[in-house]
């Protein structure tokens, strides 16, 4: 891993990582399913490029565990083989991954280890997922790859076949950290510019340039980070073509993101499944916060800070209701629902499961709205919603 993961944090799963790992083992069979049955020699192409130590010393699977897992399962049930390459530059974290890629590859995974930085492998990576499918998971403790060299490597596989998708960790805190180097007369340049060429450009220091008043510094650096977290998320969107999203990660509710996770697609059913995924590992996350805030205590929490999922749902079946209405409307043609994610979910996207949907269409169809209710469609993304008018 880059810096930033000495002492403990081997030792036990901290929060943030809770939520990235548990998206990662949700999301990584269903890109792998998705794409790896129609793909060359049924073959699907992986990499972690900061993969520290692969487990933690409690037994826990880190990524690096858990894809293989993934790999393993996927070679032994469905014929697919996930070919995995794993990196790491720090030697003691690289030996303690290499024993589990190894004891992997015993088993008959076909995974690779190399110890180095990303960048020394990821040419040699793209060439041999040429005509595979390729999901890069790069998640440094530190800054991450140069954006033009992020941009290059997608720009390089193909638009539609074989599908590429990215997930990547943006650290909020370096660029809490960096921009207070743009707000200090005594500022580290050559840091400024390594972030620079991370951001594709100077633009980012422009959003703290005004945040130098000390009374007002910390709320208007707190706007500057996430502004500049979408802004890059923004540009990475234009410049590669692909769908981008990026999800805050946090210790606890009402805490600042310490990063988010930028996910980028050129599919729109990688879009939806990644959404879902979202929202049931934010599940987990929510459950293991009580958990662990009940065990430092001593005894149960009556007041828990899990938001009741109940709740959270209703509320989400009467704004996609509308949503859905609303494309309706406009449109006026049948649409499926998962060539409209981010409108059929909304404001939702990313905090429900794709079940909920279906009960919003169920409730536009009660409504007499529609003469669509999903009946008989196994997946809820496949429906297709119709206008009143026109027959089903």
């Amino acid at each position: 891993m880059s810096s930033g993961t000495g002492g403990d944090y081997w030792k036990d799963k901290a929060l943030p990582s809770v939520f990235k790992h548990e998206l990662l083992k949700r999301y990584l069979p269903q890109f792998g399913g998705m794409t790896g049955s129609r793909s060359r020699d049924k073959r699907v192409v992986y990499l972690d490029g900061y993969a520290g130590e692969g487990r933690y010393e409690n037994g826990e699977p880190a990524s690096g565990e858990i894809a293989l897992r993934v790999a393993s399962y996927f070679g032994a049930h469905h014929g697919i083989t996930l070919e995995c390459f794993f990196t790491e530059a720090q030697p003691k974290s690289f030996e303690r991954l290499q024993k589990v890629v190894e004891s992997y590859r015993a088993r008959g995974v076909l995974a690779h280890a190399h110890r180095g930085e990303v960048d020394g492998v990821l040419d040699s990576v793209i060439r041999r997922a040429a005509q595979q499918p390729l999901f890069l998971f790069l998640d440094p403790c530190g800054l991450a790859l140069p954006q033009d060299r992020l941009v290059s490597v997608l720009q390089q596989r193909p638009q539609a076949k074989p599908p590429t998708e990215l997930l990547m960790n943006f650290s909020m805190m370096a660029v809490w950290r960096l921009g207070g180097h743009v707000r200090s007369p005594k500022g580290n340049e050559r840091a400024l510019q390594r972030f620079d060429a991370v951001c594709g450009g100077t633009w980012w220091r422009e959003y703290f340039a005004d945040a130098t008043a000390s009374s007002a510094r910390d709320g208007a650096a707190e706007d500057a980070i996430e502004a500049v977290a979408a802004e890059y998320a923004r540009r990475l969107e234009k410049h590669t073509g692909m769908s981008v999203q990026s999800v805050p990660v946090s210790h606890s509710p009402h805490k600042r993101a310490v990063y988010r996770l930028v996910f980028a697609t050129r599919s729109p059913y990688g879009l939806w499944v990644f959404g879902d995924c979202v929202a049931r590992a934010r599940d987990t996350w929510w459950q293991t916060l009580d958990s662990r805030e009940e065990e430092s205590s001593g005894q149960l929490s009556f007041f828990s800070q899990t938001p009741d999922p109940q709740e959270v749902e209703d509320r989400a079946v009467l704004a996609i209701a509308d949503n859905l209405e609303g494309l309706l409307l406009r449109t006026r043609r049948p649409f499926k629902l998962v060539d409209h994610t981010l409108e059929v979910f909304g404001s939702f996207y990313g905090q429900v499961t794709e079940p909920v949907v279906r009960r919003a269409v169920r409730l536009l169809h009660e409504q007499g709205k529609t003469p669509s209710n999903g009946v008989g469609v196994r997946r809820t993304r496949e429906i297709t919603v119709r206008p009143q008018n026109l027959a089903a």
